[in-house]
């Protein structure tokens, strides 16, 4: 692929993202609505509605557990309605309404109740008395009467016998807003007796939105060709004392240029002009939730709230109780009684607060989004990195920022973010093509060098072409090394095919121990494995990794045997056993080797050490030994000391230990007996008591359970030719080992 080519591609893809965002803008699905609720909820939890409880004209009647529990269960009868209606009423409130239907007469009614009395005669002057006492619907209808009520009904999904009553008429000019207002097919109304004693009737209906948040109220809905109004809607006409609702809709009210048709702009209730959507819909500004609001309804039905509390207030009856499942989410709280969102509605009509969101809105967005993006794709191909991400990175603070600043000065309901999450799709599709060409040259490399080199080395020096050069660095490491025992023996006995099949199983999960314990696997020699840990990366915890992985190689070794004394066929009796030596120390690690090839490994005289306590494991009889600097890096293991030794080739002595198990065995009782005994057999080894030693021996068999029974008949054999002939006068117990 020419360079010209690919300069062209890096241009045209962007481009196209550019064009899918704006075009996805333009459809708007629900899940890009979903997304701009997102941030304006954010915008609310910032500053939501600034709310004083002493100027604030609305309080909700709140049917609460405690006025439940005082009252009596739910439904009270009417008459308990009817003295909480008197006594707002009485007080001079402006509007009382019910955020309850009252679809059915009330069961406690005497008459109501009579119907469920048996037919016999005993009971028929009760009957006939019965039937002349006032009838608690009509004691609840005398009570609304004696001032401004409002009832709710609901509009259903389904056909029903009857409609609601409509109270009130509605007004518009031009064209018809039916076909942008949300519709029903029916409804459930309060009773006739009751309606027809209210000033007001209105729907209680929430719309909200997918994730059943309200974000929204609508002002008005329809069943056909009938308009209804929603309860805090017919809350505000009552107490104003309008005749009727004038509908705006764009074009016909000159709210927009053009001549568009596209839906309602507002309702005007009285004197107030209703901010809505093209369906009708009002943005909920909320304020914080405030149990000031509610005024529980036992108090007022005590008398218990005095007269300057109620008279010129708005009251909305509704229930806050758990139990009558009334709770709404907001973008302020994910549970609040659903009548606190009617009276929030009210409280934001009459202070003339409202969140604007312009029709013109979608299409502002679009034009930013496109421009933005456009500018971007312009000018970054002539900018150097730094100064594209100079000029990016305000561009989409700026956009981000404006949304919040039209928010938080204007109340205007602007996104800023999906622009602004354009404009860096646009500008990492850029950086990700430039990066997509630059690697494809990094792979030509790679493809040119992985036939001579390690695909590893061959990563490394594409990505840092100057460690293409022999020579290493000075490292405090720790090194691993590792072999089959009994090798040559196993290998005799399987033929070529299941060798391999053995040795991939094997050395697979061996490696997998090592490099999920952070190792880097050296290189392989047969059976063997050579490991080393902080490098290339640094691991200031590299001793207790590599002993960790030591652990997770002896018990992944277990699961090797496990599925080869499973499988069918397999040849050999005894289990697969394995040594292990690790030493910590400086050591030289690099790229070594020769001008033509060269491995990136690690060289030294603690590299050898390790690679002798692999091989001192087998003559010990133990699985993994380490040495004296691994030792005091991993205090927290439960290791052993086992023997004072100078290795071949090495002057100075060190001690070696026993690797015995983690964290958890270290801090058991039976490791720590096994560790004192054994450390009380050193010493009398070593002060030549050789009695002592047999007897502490046989305690340190009987406290490790025989786990190292070999290295114990080691130890005893020694005795047994010291006790045939001394050692010389001036011997330290260190034990100097010929083989390596």
């Amino acid at each position: 692929m020419s360079t010209r080519l690919q300069r062209w591609i890096s241009r045209v893809v962007p481009l196209l993202l550019l064009f899918g965002m704006v075009a996805l803008r333009a459809v708007d699905p629900w899940v890009m609505e979903q997304l701009r609720n997102i941030v304006f909820d954010t915008y609310q939890n910032i500053k939501p509605r600034s709310h004083d409880p002493a100027k604030s004209p609305v309080r909700i009647v709140d049917i609460d557990d405690e006025s439940l529990r005082r009252l009596g269960q739910w439904p009270w009868p009417r008459t308990i309605m009817a003295r909480l209606v008197q006594r707002l009423h009485e007080g001079g409130a402006i509007v009382v309404a019910f955020d309850i239907i009252f679809a059915e007469p009330d069961r406690l009614s005497p008459r109501q109740a009579l119907k469920t009395w048996p037919d016999v005669p005993e009971l028929k002057a009760l009957r006939d008395r019965g039937n002349t006492l006032p009838d608690n619907d009509e004691m609840l209808a005398k009570a609304m009467r004696r001032g401004r009520t409002v009832t709710a009904f609901a509009l259903v999904n389904r056909k029903t016998k009857t409609l609601p009553q409509v109270k009130t008429g509605f007004g518009y000019g031009g064209y018809s807003p039916l076909p942008f207002i949300y519709a029903f097919d029916g409804g459930v109304s309060t009773i006739p007796v009751l309606t027809s004693a209210a000033a007001g009737n209105g729907a209680a209906n929430w719309v909200p939105d997918r994730d059943q948040i309200l974000r929204r109220v609508p002002t008005v809905f329809r069943v056909g060709e009938t308009i209804y109004p929603t309860l805090f809607a017919e809350v505000l006409r009552v107490g104003v004392g309008a005749g009727g609702y004038k509908i705006r809709t764009t074009a016909a009210s000159g709210d927009t240029t053009g001549g568009a048709k596209t839906g309602i702009t507002a309702l005007q209730i009285g004197n107030a002009s209703v901010p809505t959507d093209a369906n009708g819909r009002m943005l909920l500004y909320f304020a914080p939730h405030d149990r000031s609001r509610y005024i529980p309804a036992w108090r007022i039905l005590a008398g218990e709230i005095p007269a300057n509390q109620i008279k010129g207030r708005v009251f909305l009856i509704g229930t806050s109780a758990a139990g009558l499942r009334d709770i709404r989410a907001t973008p302020l709280s994910t549970s609040v009684p659903g009548v606190e969102a009617h009276a929030q509605a009210i409280e934001q009509v009459i202070t003339g607060v409202y969140l604007l969101r312009p029709d013109f809105a979608d299409g502002i967005e679009i034009v930013v989004l496109f421009l933005a993006g456009l500018g971007i794709i312009l000018l970054l191909p002539k900018l150097g990195a730094w100064m594209a991400m100079a000029i990016f990175f305000p561009i989409v603070l700026l956009l981000a920022w404006g949304g919040w600043y039209l928010f938080d000065q204007y109340r205007l309901v602007l996104d800023g973010i999906y622009p602004a999450v354009g404009v860096l799709v646009v500008f990492l599709s850029m950086t990700l093509a430039n990066f997509l060409m630059a690697e494809r040259q990094r792979n030509q490399i790679r493809n040119a060098f992985s036939h001579y080199l390690s695909p590893d080395l061959v990563k490394r020096l594409a990505d840092q072409p100057g460690q293409l050069r022999l020579g290493g660095e000075s490292r405090r490491m720790s090194i691993l090394f590792s072999d089959v025992r009994n090798f040559t023996n196993i290998s005799e006995k399987l033929d070529a095919e299941a060798l391999a099949q053995f040795m991939n199983r094997y050395l697979t999960k061996m490696t997998d121990a090592i490099l999920r314990h952070g190792g880097t696997v050296d290189k392989y020699i047969g059976d063997a494995i050579m490991a080393f840990w902080n490098a290339p990366l640094v691991d200031d915890d590299h001793p207790s990794n590599a002993c960790k992985a030591a652990l997770a190689m002896i018990e992944g070794l277990e699961q090797v045997n496990q599925e080869l004394r499973a499988q069918e066929g397999w040849p050999l009796e005894d289990d697969i056993r394995i040594g292990i030596g690790i030493n910590t120390g400086h050591c030289s690690v690099g790229n070594f080797g020769s001008e033509q090839r060269f491995d990136y490994s690690v060289l030294g005289d603690d590299v050898n050490v390790a690679a002798r306590l692999e091989g001192l494991s087998k003559t010990y009889g133990v699985s993994t030994l380490i040495g004296e600097e691994t030792r005091a890096a991993t205090s927290e293991f439960a290791a052993v000391e086992l023997d004072l030794v100078r290795v071949k080739g090495r002057a100075a002595a060190s001690r070696i230990y026993l690797l015995a198990g983690g964290e958890d065995y270290a801090q058991s009782r039976e490791f720590t007996e096994w560790n004192d005994r054994q450390k009380s057999m050193l010493s009398a080894y070593r002060g030549q008591d050789w009695s002592k030693c047999k007897a502490a021996i046989a305690a340190c068999r009987e406290a490790s359970n025989g786990r190292i029974d070999g290295y114990y008949r080691l130890i005893e054999a020694r005795m047994d030719g010291f006790m045939a002939e001394p050692p010389p006068s001036d011997w330290d117990g260190v034990h100097v080992a010929m083989t390596k």
